[in-house]
């Protein structure tokens, strides 16, 4: 027995000693560095909401701005084409409302961003291109087929349609007071003439 307990003895000496991990993650300098990398990591998200806000504005004016005065100069062709004098009359106060829009986008945009019709972003230009070319090919068509009123009629209610969602989208971006009251007027006085070219009877 006494062999026996001797051999136990040394047996406990010569087991390796465990050593107690600390692991990385409770490592003082990890935690740290990681309430480092998540500050930083929420700042640039924070810079980026800044920055895609402000850049979302200005590429929406711009998109307004275009689509405005592209479809300005396609009315200004086939207004005087229009058979109905109240068709006209219509044409003509929506040319008056696109025109007080663009000069007053045009003046925020200027004092804003410095704003010059040279520098806009060719992808912007393409696409505000592309739709009114689709304008008017459907306008020429309508013509060309005797129906140039009715088709006349239908196309600007869509394009006040496509204005007034543009200036919802500006009027939930912009934090600018005056710029928004701005949109507010004119998404209003848009509507008002949605409603007449909706109303619009060539039997009238």
């Amino acid at each position: 027995m006494q062999g026996q307990d001797y051999l136990n003895q040394i047996s406990m000496y010569n087991r390796p000693v465990k050593k107690t991990r600390t692991g990385i993650f409770k490592s003082k300098i990890f935690m740290v560095s990681m309430i480092g990398i998540i500050a930083l990591i929420v700042i640039i998200i924070i810079g980026a909401i800044i920055s895609g806000s402000k850049s979302g504005e200005k590429n929406l004016s711009l998109t307004l701005k275009l689509h405005l005065d592209n479809t300005a100069s396609v009315i200004s062709e086939y207004q005087p084409r229009l058979k109905s004098s109240d068709l006209r009359s219509l044409s003509a106060s929506l040319t008056s409302v696109i025109s007080n829009t663009s000069r007053e986008l045009t003046d925020y945009l200027t004092s804003k961003y410095n704003y010059k019709d040279n520098e806009v972003d060719k992808n912007l230009v393409d696409e505000a291109n592309l739709l009114k070319d689709g304008l008017e090919a459907d306008l020429f068509e309508a013509r060309i087929n005797g129906n140039l009123d009715r088709i006349y009629a239908h196309k600007m209610v869509f394009e006040i349609s496509s204005f007034m969602n543009e200036e919802t989208k500006l009027i939930n971006t912009t934090s600018d007071s005056s710029y928004k009251d701005l949109l507010i007027k004119s998404y209003n006085s848009f509507k008002n003439l949605s409603d007449g070219f909706s109303n619009f009877s060539e039997t009238k």
